[in-house]
């Protein structure tokens, strides 16, 4: 690592469904946060690591979306975003290419004003309308907030992502990495295995079961020769009925989950993967403090 290095943390923030998680992909170049149409797809905050030998290292945290929380699922998602904001070196808050502030917006606006952390408006989706929106965009933004950069991109297309990597450095401390060079993600493999299992049933059930999926990894053990590792995963539901849905005919929903989780997994570990999958209900899983530290959602995990 050069000398004059900066590293700092960055938090990515916005309405649910607004791109946060593509951006964050298109950043590192790896598939790490899990993307999905619906919203509320991130539960916990996801560290994932940008280093750059010649600027310095970028540590991103993907917070859940900030709204108005409905169960205690929503309260504690909702609570660890906010908490995550006085703590960061920078914020990219990210928006729709639009000149009206809806309630969500207005929402985030208003935690925005308690903190002092440098905010970069980042509007995303640019490859969806014309300049000229874009323009009225920046404009409407501007009135509200005193914002540190704006900075219109397109986190899917990638235009002008290597813009906002530069301006976020400006923002950072000087300082040693935090991380090694070839880190891209503080999280355990476990963690990242369940949410890819996560992702692809989201993808699979399309609308049919809502968010009240969660999945444990009861076992994952890699073999002696190195070249096979047994994953045993349960997918927890809300209702009888969503575990009819996920089962699918004959097995068949199930089937497809797992093996479009395990060709990810492949990838992920560089192993052959067995998969095992099973499907549970436990009843409003959502609202029990018990059920969601369980499943890995706690206040204290950072």
């Amino acid at each position: 690592m050069e000398q004059g290095c900066k590293s700092g943390f960055v938090t990515i923030i916005g309405r649910p469904n607004v791109g946060k998680s593509t951006l964050m992909n298109r950043l590192i170049g790896q598939k790490i946060a899990i993307t999905s149409k619906k919203p509320q797809t991130t539960r916990n905050r996801i560290q994932t690591v940008y280093t750059d030998p010649q600027k310095g290292q970028i540590v991103f945290l993907d917070t859940p979306g900030i709204h108005k929380a409905k169960n205690k699922l929503g309260e504690y998602m909702v609570n660890v975003a906010e908490r995550t904001l006085n703590e960061v070196d920078a914020i990219l808050w990210l928006v729709e290419p639009t000149d009206y502030i809806g309630a969500g917006e207005r929402h985030i606006l208003e935690k925005l004003q308690k903190v002092r952390t440098p905010v970069i408006l980042v509007i995303n989706k640019t490859d969806t309308v014309k300049r000229e929106d874009v323009f009225l965009a920046i404009d409407t933004y501007r009135k509200e907030y005193d914002f540190a950069e704006v900075v219109p991109l397109s986190a899917l297309r990638g235009d002008n992502a290597d813009i906002l990597v530069d301006l976020i450095f400006k923002y950072l401390p000087y300082g040693p990495m935090f991380y090694e060079e070839d880190t891209i993600t503080d999280q355990p493999q476990r963690q990242i295995v369940a949410e890819i299992i996560r992702e692809k049933s989201l993808h699979a059930l399309d609308e049919e079961v809502p968010h009240g999926i969660a999945v444990t990894i009861e076992q994952m053990k890699e073999r002696k020769n190195g070249k096979i590792t047994d994953i045993d995963a349960t997918i927890i539901c809300e209702k009888d009925s969503h575990k009819g849905i996920i089962i699918g005919k004959g097995g068949s929903m199930l089937k497809k989950i797992g093996s479009n989780a395990r060709f990810e997994m492949e990838r992920l570990l560089e192993t052959q993967v067995n998969l095992k999958l099973w499907v549970k209900v436990k009843k409003d899983w959502r609202d029990s403090d018990f059920l969601l530290k369980n499943f890995g959602y706690r206040e204290d995990a950072e």
